[in-house]
């Protein structure tokens, strides 16, 4: 299954979050993403920067970001979506 979302971050503040997001997994950087195992395969992130979202005086960075999972099983890919949301979620207060 591939996939594409719009996030609320920059590219640092993604691989800053990246290695808590994908529960310890092992990882592979690349200049545009990363490879991450899952389960018994591996999830191909790829991501490139949008133009800032702006609302009023309020400037929110945008990334497009791929992911592309290959030789996961349905439940692994479940669970690993469910935790990164969790994790990169931001929440208001």
């Amino acid at each position: 299954p591939v996939f594409e979302r719009e996030m609320g971050c920059t590219g640092d503040e993604l691989r800053a979050w990246l290695p808590g997001a994908s529960g310890g997994a092992p990882l592979a950087w690349r200049d545009d993403g990363a490879d991450v195992a899952v389960g018994g395969g591996c999830l191909r992130l790829r991501w490139h920067a949008l133009p800032p979202r702006r609302i009023a005086l309020i400037v929110l960075p945008r990334l497009r970001v791929r992911f592309e999972f290959d030789g996961a099983g349905a439940d692994e890919r479940r669970r690993f979506m469910r935790h990164f949301d969790l994790y990169t979620q931001r929440g208001g207060g």
